[in-house]
């Protein structure tokens, strides 16, 4: 059978090219069409679609499983998926802001000027050759003239990316790596202009041209090696939906994100994005919260769910409750955080921007010493102005710039794509210094399950409604376990830090904490007024991934402490579990700030690892801090690194990429000083052309990237 026989919704549709749309409509909606594959498809889609009223025009790009439909007047987009469904096709919302990550003008436009600028330097070499082979005279003049009408605007037009930089500098008085380029084209170009008008018998266009065609190649290989390894901040801001579907009085409307408010009913269709936190006031559906979290499995919500911005709804559509908007959202709250820790400058690359902040002067008074060298020693202006134009060209430190922005970009993006967000810029660097982990028992390495069987039906009311809101694990552990319970009614409820929570019931203080707040012993208890304290049955279950990442941090060469608040039998019970021979129990928050405070006197470079309330002062005295996404939201703001996913797996490679990037950034220190060491010589001795120079500085650049990009591979 063949391949356009095997669309069920193709057969009976007889085969025809792509229709042209007459109108595209004043409005636009692009939906995803998974099951397509055959140009009868594309007719069976456009006419379905076309039958409509509303619909301008409908155009398939087949290759891109893609719909594109022009509306005269407004319609819902599932009015039109209806209407493809009924006609055999399968189709769903696709979240254009998605789509501007394809796009890539600067790309695009840097290609362009590869072109003209390629397309010139063969001509003006062609003309060379003639001169080369013997023309002189009014021939050779006319040659000159030739190469000067092609190359003059092409290197006008190609070299535009140089010379805006460079005057955007000049401006503020200020030198950046455009500069000596701008000048060895400007100079190049010129003394051949002369050559040409006087009569001269040597012009360089050919070196001009291919000058600029060298460095836009290197320039553009610069661009696509950022490009691959785009922030995570440029990642997470994707997540963003500028368009949302609004409830208001049962009438669906398409508007702005940015005119939503909090309270207002938001519709999501399956392969949307969400736009908003919030929570689900109806229908069921399949969550993939990869992008955010990096975990593959789905997640189900339904009703009464709560959901984040930045997730996708798979399954069936959902109506949301927004209750953060705009600047609140999760999702935009991460993206700040990583794009200020990606503006943080650590140590080696302030290390790297004094050096090319001394360097850029040096190179052009290394330029002029150059030329005036050689023309007291040669009396050759021409071949003076050569070497100049060279020296300019291969000192230019484009690799030192590159040297850690590329490798701090690829490592955090690295990061994020397994479930790490990096919080601080100097975070990486210190934790490829770490040699010791201190970790936190409770949400941190175990996850607590809570029984109901030891409360009355009164106090499960009350348990549930002061832990339901609550970020601590043992809270959420007994939320969970208390799920259908019908919440009781409590007010002024605070939380304490390393001991509980407290509230008023019907008059009555209540309760609920560690039995040495409340006086009952080791566990966790609830109290009621002044009654006798009730235990809460609790147990301690490793959370996955705990054992695979005390192994692989101790092979690497960590040493592993657990210090808990816990009793002392399950702290030993934990310890064993994990293979940990270092840990204390019973330990108070102060008392973990001590712990801390004397490994690092004693030289450790310590990482904390904690999740509580109570550990945020142990995470602030450490050298690295680290939590995981459940932890008090004090927790999170003092840590450098937040765990995105429920598993410790991800964790495992944080040292290892750590490492790898230090070691990387040190390796393009030393190929920015060997480059340099190589090339100045060579360059002030005459030995190099200028063109030459542009492939040798355009090298050493790309040299710096790919090996960067080697933090994408196995470290």
């Amino acid at each position: 059978m063949s391949d356009t026989a095997a669309c069920p919704a193709c057969i009976g549709i007889p085969e025809g090219a792509l229709k042209k749309a007459a109108s595209r409509g004043a409005e636009q909606i692009m939906l995803s069409l998974p099951a397509i594959h055959c140009v009868a498809c594309i007719t069976g889609v456009e006419r379905a679609l076309e039958k409509l009223d509303g619909v301008a025009s409908a155009r398939v790009n087949l290759s891109m499983k893609r719909v594109t439909i022009g509306l005269d007047q407004p319609l819902a987009p599932e009015a039109l998926i209806d209407a493809l469904e009924l006609a055999g096709f399968e189709a769903r919302s696709l979240d254009q802001s998605l789509l501007s990550a394809e796009k890539d003008p600067v790309g695009s436009a840097l290609m362009t000027r590869i072109a003209v600028s390629g397309f010139a330097m063969m001509n003006v070499m062609l003309m060379s050759v003639a001169i080369w082979s013997g023309a002189v005279g009014a021939t050779q003049h006319m040659f000159h003239l030739l190469s000067a009408a092609i190359s003059i605007p092409a290197v006008a037009y190609a070299g535009q990316p140089f010379f805006q930089h460079a005057w955007s500098a000049l401006r503020v008085r200020r030198l950046n790596m455009d500069v000596p380029i701008s000048l060895a084209l400007i100079l190049t170009t010129g003394m051949s202009l002369f050559e040409t008008l006087y009569g001269g018998e040597h012009a360089y266009f050919e070196a001009a041209v291919s000058l600029v065609f060298f460095l836009l190649i290197g320039r553009y290989l610069d661009h696509r090696s950022r490009k691959a390894a785009a922030s995570a901040a440029a990642q997470l801001a994707a997540l963003e939906v500028p368009r949302v579907m609004r409830l208001r009085d049962g009438a669906r409307e398409m508007v702005d994100f940015a005119d939503l408010a909090v309270g207002d009913l938001v519709l999501v269709l399956p392969g949307g994005r969400i736009p908003v936190d919030g929570e689900v006031t109806d229908g069921a559906s399949q969550i993939d919260r990869s992008m955010l979290t990096g975990e593959s499995r789905l997640h189900h919500a339904a009703t009464g769910g709560q959901v984040t911005a930045g997730e996708v709804n798979m399954t069936g559509p959902l109506t949301i409750r927004a209750a953060t908007v705009g600047m609140d959202t999760t999702l935009r709250k991460l993206v700040t955080m990583v794009d200020a820790a990606e503006a943080v400058r650590n140590k080696y690359t302030a290390i790297a921007d004094r050096a090319a902040a001394l360097y850029a002067p040096m190179v052009h008074l290394l330029a002029l010493a150059t030329f005036t060298g050689w023309v007291l020693w040669s009396g050759d202006v021409r071949l003076s102005v050569n070497i100049a134009v060279a020296v300019l060209i291969i000192t230019c430190p484009c690799a030192l710039g590159l040297a850690v922005p590329a490798v701090s970009t690829i490592a955090a993006g690295r990061l994020f794509r397994a479930g790490l967000l990096v919080k601080d810029g100097t975070a990486l660097e210190r934790l490829a210094e770490v040699d010791t982990v201190v970790f936190d028992k409770t949400g941190t390495l175990t996850m607590p399950v809570a029984a109901r069987d030891t409360l009355t039906a009164d106090e499960q009311a009350i348990a549930l409604a002061m832990t339901q809101n609550a970020s601590h694990p043992v809270s959420q552990a007994i939320a969970a376990a208390l799920d259908g319970v019908t919440p009781a009614t409590v007010t002024d409820q605070k939380e304490h830090s390393g001991q509980g929570l407290s509230a008023v019931w019907n008059g009555q203080i209540i309760r609920l904490g560690s039995g040495a707040w409340l006086g009952a012993g080791v566990g966790t208890y609830l109290q009621i007024g002044q009654l006798t304290p009730r235990k809460i049955k609790l147990l301690a279950g490793l959370r996955d991934g705990a054992q695979d990442l005390v192994i692989a941090w101790q092979k690497a060469g960590l040493t592993v402490h657990l210090v808990s608040g816990d009793d002392r039998a399950e702290t030993e019970r934990v310890a064993d579990l994990l293979g940990i021979t270092r840990w204390q129990a019973e330990t108070q928050p102060e008392n973990k700030i001590t712990y801390i405070n004397a490994l690092s006197a004693q030289g450790a470079k310590v990482l904390m690892v904690g999740d509580g309330l109570n550990d945020t002062g142990a995470l602030t005295a450490a050298y690295a801090s680290l939590s995981p996404a459940t932890a008090a939201d004090a927790s999170r703001a003092a840590s450098d690194i937040v765990l995105l996913n429920d598993s410790l797996v991800p964790l495992i490679e944080l040292p290892l990429v750590a490492r790898a990037a230090k070691k990387r950034i040190v390796e393009n220190f030393g190929i920015s000083a060997a480059y340099n060491i190589i090339a100045i010589p060579i360059a002030v001795a005459g030995f190099a052309t200028p063109l030459l120079a542009a492939i040798a500085m355009s090298t050493s650049s790309i040299t710096v990237l790919v090996n960067a990009l080697r933090m994408k591979g196995r470290v």
